[in-house]
């Protein structure tokens, strides 16, 4: 079974930065595109950005663009998200998973985001 441990959030103030990370057991992400996901308090959760299963490509949100950028490392099986130039609006909950997930999928806790003076 899919298993995801996402870590690095906090609090921040605006214009900070953080960097998530997301530890995957389960399954190989080799082959699967993957993504970050974002669900702010009274939102549904929405994908922030995702990346291909070559690192060919990557998707990013209009309102994320040219501030986060997503990675991935194969060896550790692990996909991670530079966040940078933070605002308040990116204050949510971030979770990673495979671009095919749906609602009924497993997700993983999550790691939350504040970003606050």
């Amino acid at each position: 079974q899919a298993q995801f441990v996402e870590s690095g959030g906090g609090l921040v103030q605006p214009g900070g930065s953080l960097r998530l990370s997301c530890e995957i057991s389960g399954f190989s992400i080799d082959a699967e595109a993957m993504g970050w996901y974002r669900q702010a308090p009274g939102k549904e959760r929405e994908l922030v950005t995702s990346i291909s299963w070559s690192s060919g490509y990557t998707y990013y949100a209009d309102s994320v663009k040219g501030r986060f950028t997503i990675s991935r490392d194969h060896a550790k099986n692990m996909v991670y998200l530079q966040m940078n130039s933070l605002k308040p609006e990116d204050t949510a909950v971030y979770y990673c998973n495979k671009v095919a997930a749906t609602p009924s999928d497993y997700w993983g806790q999550g790691t939350q985001v504040t970003v606050s003076s």
